[in-house]
């Protein structure tokens, strides 16, 4: 009897033994691909003897130097990677054990900030709907999905939340995609107002919103408004790049696809790659420089803060990312990724959108095509189609809810930057066996 308290208590999974490149592998020796990188976490894939190899060198020279007393030259170099490659003036980076904890990171950072400048009003933070930002308490607060919420709802602070940028299902049919994209960036405004415009400290948001609501990008000009929103009240852009970032929307900075900069980037998930738990939080150098010349101590911490090993794992996942030139691979890729799926299910009678970018793509499953209208939540339709792929040798992540938490199915795909063409044949042929199982 296992004493692992197990993500669901009434499913016993298959104990997984090993690793080989797109593959894992259970006890029995069964071989699934991973299509969906775990929860889009395995871009370099399994078993890749570079990033071992920097770990195992590590581990031999220093594994654990507090960061209350030392830095590390791992942690160093890492960080000088990513700023090197940030967009804008984003300089300084803080290295924690995953997305929730960077999420953390950046709502008390901008806290800090603000009362470091004497600004000690501004408290509220904006959000979006169907957004998902981690799942303690602050992150969860943040995030607008209102079935991870709903039990703990009593313990979480106060956070407003304004409409996501979700074309597929929000766009007049009388309206542009950029005149769409304006109307819902115009709800920052009119938040902020209605808080009091001296009182809000950040906007934080997802560039393509990943699990919750499958994938979704904004359209174009979204985020150049919301930044020119936050720039004219004076509050911060928090950006959670934690599942689209570190090339798995076709940019190393998934940000740069909309050609805007953030105050606050989040990171985690790809930086790692799944060989250590590693997340990040990179602020601007005007930031760093207002806690530096007021307290010059950031009132936040954890155990495991820019650890050794950890950080070097990142680093050589970086690396490999860079020098193997995977960031303009996943862009080709995602074409071809994009082109199959939009081949085999473009016409299925209940995939009703299919979208993302690079290799970070969903298909959004529904009753009826033409009415854009969901399955029963009651159906149980993306627990069904995860275990009809499992079972076909495909991990993917189908998620429900995808609508408003209840409503709405969803599956997203993120598998690992070095698929070949014949793994984009098995995704589709595999997923074709999943989605026999969706009503008629």
């Amino acid at each position: 009897m296992s004493h692992v308290f197990p993500r669901h208590t009434k499913l016993s999974p298959p104990m997984a033994v090993g690793g080989e490149g797109c593959y894992l592998i259970d006890a029995s020796g069964k071989h699934y691909f991973d299509g969906s990188g775990g929860a889009a976490v395995s871009c370099l894939g399994h078993g890749d003897p570079d990033v071992i190899a920097a770990i195992q060198d590590q581990v031999g020279k220093l594994a654990f130097a507090h960061t209350g007393f030392f830095t590390s030259e791992p942690a160093e170099k890492l960080a000088d990677l990513l700023i090197d490659h940030a967009p804008g003036e984003l300089g300084r980076v803080l290295f924690v054990s995953g997305g929730s904890e960077a999420t953390e990171a950046a709502i008390k950072l901008a806290r800090q900030y603000f009362v470091e400048k004497g600004e000690t009003q501004r408290r509220h933070l904006i959000a979006r709907r169907q957004s998902y930002h981690g799942n303690t308490l602050g992150a969860l607060a943040v995030g607008g999905n209102e079935w991870r919420r709903e039990q703990f709802s009593p313990l979480l602070v106060d956070v407003s939340h304004i409409s996501p940028c979700y074309e597929y299902v929000d766009r007049r049919e009388n309206e542009t995609s950029f005149d769409y994209g304006q109307r819902v960036a115009q709800e920052l405004e009119d938040e902020i107002l209605r808080l009091g415009e001296d009182s809000v400290m950040a906007f934080l948001a997802e560039p393509v919103v990943g699990a919750t609501a499958g994938a979704v990008p904004a359209v174009e000009g979204y985020f150049k408004r919301i930044r020119q929103i936050c720039d004219r009240y004076g509050v911060l852009l928090i950006l959670d790049e934690v599942m689209c970032g570190m090339g798995r929307t076709g940019h190393l900075f998934a940000c740069e696809a909309d050609d805007v900069v953030p105050d606050i980037l989040c990171i985690a998930k790809g930086l790692g790659a799944g060989y250590q738990p590693i997340g990040a939080m990179l602020c601007t150098t005007q930031i760093y420089e207002t806690i530096e010349n007021g307290s010059g101590f950031f009132q936040h911490g954890h155990t495991y803060l820019g650890h050794p090993v950890v950080s070097a794992a990142g680093y050589a996942v970086v690396q490999a990312i860079l020098t193997r030139n995977l960031v303009p691979r996943v862009c080709k890729m995602g074409d071809k990724l994009d082109k199959a799926l939009k081949a085999q299910f473009g016409s299925h009678p209940h995939v009703g959108d299919i979208r993302g970018r690079g290799l970070f793509r969903a298909l959004e499953l529904v009753k009826d095509r033409e009415t854009k209208t969901p399955f029963d939540p009651t159906i149980g339709l993306a627990g069904k189609v995860k275990k009809a792929a499992f079972a076909a040798g495909l991990i993917c992540y189908p998620m429900s809810g995808t609508r408003d938490g209840k409503n709405g199915d969803h599956v997203l795909l993120a598998p690992p930057f070095i698929l070949e063409d014949e793994h984009i044949d098995e995704i589709v042929s595999k997923l074709s066996i999943a989605l026999a199982v969706c009503p008629t």
